[in-house]
């Protein structure tokens, strides 16, 4: 994680937008635990991971809107086989992601209230 705070400190020097999507719940199984983090830059590429596959894509889709409405979504993810064989979605869990936009100014405050420390 602390990859993804040294990028958000540098887009921040820059004034380049980007967003940061957090899993703030869980239920059943999932790629990953709640507080896991993923940067998605203005120009697609990302930092971190929220376990890959077709829920990653859909998060990344909603940060690449959030990028350019600055408005914040709350995702809920169903990670289950829909019985089409079009899906790579297993897990069989569900996820609740926030996608943020990075403001200005980040602050060492928020770093540490999120157990990051900093």
């Amino acid at each position: 994680m602390q990859q993804i705070w040294e990028r958000i400190a540098k887009l921040q020097a820059t004034g380049q937008p980007a967003v940061l999507a957090t899993i703030i719940a869980t239920r059943g199984s999932t790629p990953r635990n709640v507080g896991t983090k993923m940067l998605v830059l203005s120009d697609g590429n990302i930092v971190g991971t929220l376990g890959g596959g077709c829920a990653e894509a859909e998060v990344w889709q909603a940060a690449m809107q959030v990028i350019k409405t600055k408005v914040p979504e709350r995702l809920h993810l169903e990670l289950i086989d829909d019985g089409t064989g079009l899906t790579t979605m297993i897990c069989g869990g569900t996820m609740d992601v926030f996608v943020e936009p990075i403001a200005a100014s980040v602050s060492r405050q928020s770093r540490e209230a999120s157990g990051d420390g900093g």
